[in-house]
């Protein structure tokens, strides 16, 4: 699969600092990273400018192809939606300011309304126009409010928004109960990223949180069949290394991200 692109998301070693997750990426083959609102917002804290990770990530020929994340904005009210709204502002700003074209925009817990939920992202993309970035949609397995590919893409869909795209990520297929047919309804040119990881066989999987995602191949997810679909979809884009696996953190994050490059790359050749 040469026109995947191998991609790290820097939650795989969160602990390590910025400038050193960027610098690894590079150092063990990734060619794109995913960096995190939080992370960038505490590097210009301690007096860090947002230009010097732009030109770091320059330097080292790392594309950014989305930054994390967007929360609280899809089915909020009143003031607590004008505050989600306001937060977005920041975090668009900074995805412009580090070169990334799109934003994540997560879901929150709530009941599924597909309907508002388009009304929402289509907010959102509009809003996302003034800083030059593009939020995708993501959901999230344990989420009960969009938690599966069938909701994510009907609101993405029916949004009616040419910038509409979706994250797409096997744990999140696997926690949420999304079958690997489901992709068949999505064109490839409307995903923004593939997360890749895997899932152990315990505990059962409605149990399962983030923390106990493992390396591509070390559990029992069949990635080979997700990426075989996504590639007759047509898509070309990032495949993103993400776990939040404490053992991984840890453990010397130029390890952990060699070990993942290899693992990962099993399925992208």
């Amino acid at each position: 699969m040469p026109q995947l692109i191998p991609c790290l998301n820097t939650s795989t070693i969160r602990p390590a600092p910025l400038v050193d997750k960027i610098d690894l990426a590079a150092e063990c083959g990734y060619k794109a990273i995913e960096l995190w609102n939080d992370d960038l917002k505490a590097y210009v804290d301690k007096g860090g400018a947002l230009k010097d990770i732009r030109k770091r990530l320059d330097d080292h020929g790392l594309s950014v192809p989305d930054i994390i994340a967007l929360r609280g904005w899809i089915w909020s009210e009143g003031e607590e939606h004008k505050k989600a709204l306001d937060d977005a502002k920041w975090r668009m700003e900074q995805a412009a300011a580090v070169g990334a074209p799109r934003i994540v925009a997560t879901p929150s817990p709530g009941p599924v309304n597909v309907a508002k939920g388009a009304e929402r992202y289509h907010e959102l993309l509009e809003l996302g126009k003034r800083f030059g970035v593009k939020p995708a949609l993501e959901f999230l397995g344990f989420i009960e409010g969009l938690n599966n590919v069938k909701d994510c893409w009907a609101i993405a869909s029916k949004a009616k928004h040419p910038d509409a795209t979706v994250i797409l990520d096997s744990f999140h297929m696997f926690r949420g109960g999304s079958a690997t047919t489901d992709l068949k309804a999505i064109p490839g040119d409307k995903v923004c990223v593939f997360h890749i990881n895997d899932a152990p066989s315990t505990p059962p999987r409605e149990q399962q949180k983030d923390a106990d995602r493992v390396y591509p191949g070390d559990g029992i997810l069949d990635l080979a069949a997700m990426l075989n679909v996504l590639a007759a979809q047509g898509y070309k884009g990032p495949v993103s290394l993400e776990l939040f696996n404490p053992a991984y953190w840890q453990q010397d994050p130029r390890q952990v991200l060699k070990t993942g490059f290899q693992k990962m790359m099993r399925f992208m050749r």
